[in-house]
């Protein structure tokens, strides 16, 4: 009996069969490709985050530790790849002589590395002019004290004779925070800034240099060991390899309790990753979730649509002697085949798709676990959209009852109960409270990112998502009620004579029609948000990337070697757009040594992007206006303005060093604005002058930076720039898309090209699914009304203006309120997501010919369903009609 059941459905009901498992097939896949989104994701994040640590261990030895013992018991505590002895020295200061002219420094320190040390660790110190052997001098304290290769420094120290020595090259610190960090400091302390001045000795110099020091001042001299761990044991999953990490450098602390301090750079890395991990979630949660929830919808209507059908199969067969059980029996075999076929089907689908998007193997072994939970998920949807309602029906009515029409007219609990204005006040409020108490995802105090994820502030979009459409349906359901006038007046075009009749129509089937046009909503918001969103994140990550970078491409050096000698070589550089220069010097604010930016304000944006939300007006335009208007005017950052207490008008009195004598001279500025971001420029504390006034005021008419907008590949245009200044060694060629990989934390290194992609896809579906399987079953459930219109004579212009009308309904109507709500959501969206985005968007990035395909999609399916089915109205009338 069972089998000919199922056979009877194959040939009968096939197209709600073949509905269903489409259903579940697109809800599996789905999901499938989110969870491995989610996985490869926080696997990327934690390697790239592991790579990116140049140091894992910093240990500094204690008094009177014993350097071999405590280098014996690093090495057993964990497998060591690089080992390296540091020397860290105090000084006054350091001293130069030259052009006749005497420069000298504050305090600084001279570290002694080993002869492995630059190459063991290179992430530590790059090379910028001269040698990388002997003594080196940091990039900043060489435009201190104005000195080159070549030159020679004195340096004094504590309580011992002067030393002079001569500078082999000038390399930058490119960790310096990390390098110069203070080691045993209670958790939670501000962190220590570098020094301003750095001379690096080899290591026997230095400990000659520095033993009558250390005898008479031991508190100015310390050891460290920097020490590089075999990264192959730690677990891709952040929470596995933090707690590994953090047990590794808990042993060595145990070990050498007394005699060392450890500061664990690897496991602080990894627990922040943990953190920004919670993104990741975030995305998936928040951007996904829709998705997921609209493919059990499409599920659910799709099996809905067969309901009535079902009933009255139901009817007959418990009229002719089969019991409840026997029934829900047979509707469990229906369940089960379609849920177990959507579930394979979803599965095949879901690997495909993930490993075209996101490279990912999802039918590895240690994704089974993976696959089996949501191929269950699937059963129990396929369950949950066949079983349970044949189960209510069996259980609740009776034979003569379940042969009668269910009833349209009775309200929706969700409409009795005003849900949609419900969760339309409650996204209201949480949007009100996240923008009332500032909230953001990502707040970076002192220039270092951290998480602060709320998630009922994103509950917001969600809330919105589903009010937006619910609050949808009650309208359309209204205006189908109570709007016949209305709607046979904007049917005309379509329907004709019959436009009166076909909207009393809809007046019987709003509910139906109404659920569609809910669907409809549902699937262009989620694809329209999510489109929109994922533009606006794509174009701001470039516009990160761009003020991380500085240009397309930025050639940088230094006052000794600045990159506007090569200037006029570069601009005539075929795929460069413009060239411009920018200085970076160094400028006094009291006492704090501050990055300075000099700009031509008038012609800086023909280089680089110029943002509004660089400035603190928000008027980019204007602020640059304001600044090229007054000479001596400077804009400073957020930063400075704080903790000098500032404002705009003030006089500020900078100290610059002068190109004639290299010595700091006080100039005088006026405070025009403030300036919250700049290309190249550090995230703390800087400044923006006219870059004519500081020429004025130091002699000097350098640009240590160029930087350059390309037509083209900036790539391309980059290697073309390291080969006209391949004669200038000093100068570092980097491109935007070098930035892309690097800028800022994992946070917004979260690539979502991969998940764009499986989005958009699966929004094209869901949209074509929604718009038109649906709409084609709820066309196959009233054949019977068709036939018996075809059977009174109706012809097929006049059978159309029903079908076209029903189509133009559910689909027109979705399509322009879908649209409206999915950008009310990308905006909702984008403006909690604010933190994320360096500098947060002007504008929402809108793509125009994803929208037109979803468009060309919806009514392709729509028009496809209503062909087929004006198309089968005419054929086999008379089975249909003896068929009810």
């Amino acid at each position: 009996m069972y089998q000919y059941w199922l056979i009877g459905l194959v040939r009968t009901r096939s197209g709600h069969l073949v509905g269903t498992i489409g259903g579940v097939a697109l809800t599996v896949a789905f999901i499938a490709c989110l969870s491995a989104f989610l996985q490869s994701s926080a696997a990327e994040m934690t390697a790239r985050s592991i790579a990116q640590v140049p140091v894992d261990w910093q240990v500094q030895l204690l008094p009177g530790a014993d350097i071999s013992a405590v280098e014996a018991e690093v090495r057993a505590a964990a497998s060591v790849t690089e080992f390296q002895r540091v020397g860290y020295a105090e000084v006054p200061g350091f001293e130069a002589n030259t052009a006749d002219t005497v420069q000298a420094t504050g305090s600084g320190v001279v570290l002694g590395i080993e002869p492995g040390y630059i190459g063991g660790l290179p992430a530590q110190v790059r090379g910028l002019q001269g040698s990388l052997d002997g003594v080196l001098l940091a990039q900043q304290t060489a435009a201190n004290l104005h000195v080159a290769v070549g030159d020679q420094v004195v340096v004094h120290r504590y309580q011992a004779p002067d030393v002079s020595v001569t500078i082999a090259g000038i390399v930058e610190l490119a960790n310096a925070d990390a390098v110069f960090q203070a080691i045993g400091v209670p958790a939670g302390a501000a962190p220590q800034a570098p020094p301003d001045n750095v001379l690096l000795l080899p290591l026997p110099q230095w400990k000659q240099m520095f033993e009558e020091q250390r005898a008479s001042r031991p508190d100015t001299i310390r050891t460290q060991f920097h020490v590089k761990l075999d990264h192959h044991d730690l677990s891709s999953d952040a929470v596995a390899a933090s707690t590994a990490a953090t047990g590794r450098g808990h042993n060595l602390e145990a070990r050498v309790a007394a005699a060392a301090l450890l500061s664990n750079n690897l496991a602080a890395r990894l627990e922040a990753v943990r953190e920004d991990a919670l993104y990741a979630r975030l995305v998936f949660l928040f951007l996904g979730a829709p998705g997921a929830i609209l493919a059990v919808l499409i599920t659910l209507a799709v099996a809905g649509a067969g309901r009535e059908k079902r009933r009255r199969d139901q009817a007959l067969l418990r009229l002719r002697g089969a019991t409840v059980d026997a029934v829900l029996y047979l509707a469990a075999i229906e369940a089960a085949v379609a849920g177990f076929c959507g579930a394979i089907i979803g599965i095949l689908l879901g690997a495909l798709a993930a490993y075209l998007a996101l490279g990912v193997a999802l039918l590895r072994s240690e994704g089974v676990a993976l696959l089996g939970t949501v191929a269950g998920a699937g059963v129990t949807l396929s369950l949950a959209a066949i079983l349970f309602p044949a189960w209510r029906d069996a259980r609740s009515t009776t034979v003569a009852a379940a042969r009668r029409p269910i009833s349209n007219l009775a309200t929706p609990l969700w409409a009795r109960s005003y849900l949609d204005l419900v969760l339309l006040a409650l996204a209201a409020t949480f949007y009100w409270r996240s923008a009332t108490s500032g909230y953001q995802v990502v707040l970076a105090p002192e220039g270092v990112a951290a998480t602060a994820v709320d998630y009922t502030a994103f509950l917001s979009p969600v809330l919105l998502w589903t009010g937006l459409a619910l609050f949808v349906m009650r309208l359309v359901g209204a205006g189908l009620r109570r709007g016949r006038p209305v709607i046979a007046k904007g049917l005309q075009p379509i329907a004709g004579r019959l436009a009166d009749v076909v909207a009393a129509t809809f007046g019987r089937q709003a509910p139906r029609l109404t659920a569609g046009v809910g669907l409809t909503v549902l699937a262009f918001a989620f694809a329209a948000s999510t489109a929109i969103f994922n533009a606006t994140y794509e174009a701001q990550a470039r516009v990160d990337a761009e003020l991380t970078n500085g240009a397309d491409v930025t050639v940088t050096g230094t006052s000794a070697e600045p990159a506007s000698q090569t200037l006029d070589r570069l601009s005539t550089l075929p795929g460069v757009m413009a060239a411009q220069p920018m200085q970076h010097r160094y400028a006094y604010v009291g006492t704090d040594l501050q990055d300075l930016y000099g700009i031509d304000p008038m012609r800086i944006g023909l280089a680089t992007a110029m943002s509004d939300a660089y400035f603190g007006n928000g008027d980019a335009r204007a602020m640059l206006a304001d600044l090229a208007r007054t000479p001596d005017g400077v804009l400073v950052s957020q930063e400075t303005v704080n903790d000098y207490q500032l404002s705009r008008g003030d006089s500020i009195k900078l100290r610059l060093q002068n190109a004639a004598d290299h010595q700091y001279h006080i100039v005088p500025f006026h405070i025009v604005g403030v300036v919250r971001e700049f290309p190249t420029a550090p995230k703390d504390s800087f400044l923006v002058a006219n870059a004519a006034y500081i020429v004025q005021q130091t002699g000097s008419a350098v640009s240590e930076i160029v930087l350059l907008r390309s037509s083209g590949d900036p790539a391309r245009v980059a290697l073309a720039a390291r080969n006209a200044t391949s004669a200038f060694p000093g100068l570092k060629i980097s491109q935007i898309g070098d930035a892309v990989t690097l800028i800022g934390s994992s946070l917004t290194a979260v690539d979502l090209a991969g998940l764009t992609r499986l989005e958009l896809i699966f929004a094209l579906v869901m949209l074509a699914a929604s718009g038109g399987l649906v709409l084609g079953l709820g066309f196959a459930d009233r054949e019977r009304s068709f036939a018996v219109l075809v059977a009174l004579g109706a012809r097929p212009r006049q059978l159309g203006a029903f079908v076209w009308s029903e189509a133009v309904l559910v689909t027109g109507s979705g399509m322009v309120l879908g649209l409206m709500a999915g950008t009310l959501i990308a905006y909702v969206l984008v403006k909690l997501l604010t933190g994320v985005f360096d500098p947060p968007p002007e504008v929402l990035s809108v793509p125009w010919f994803y929208l037109a395909t979803l468009v060309a999609a919806a009514g392709g399916a729509a028009l496809l369903a209503a062909t087929r089915e004006a198309v089968r109205s005419r054929t086999h009338v008379t089975e249909k009609l003896r068929g009810e």
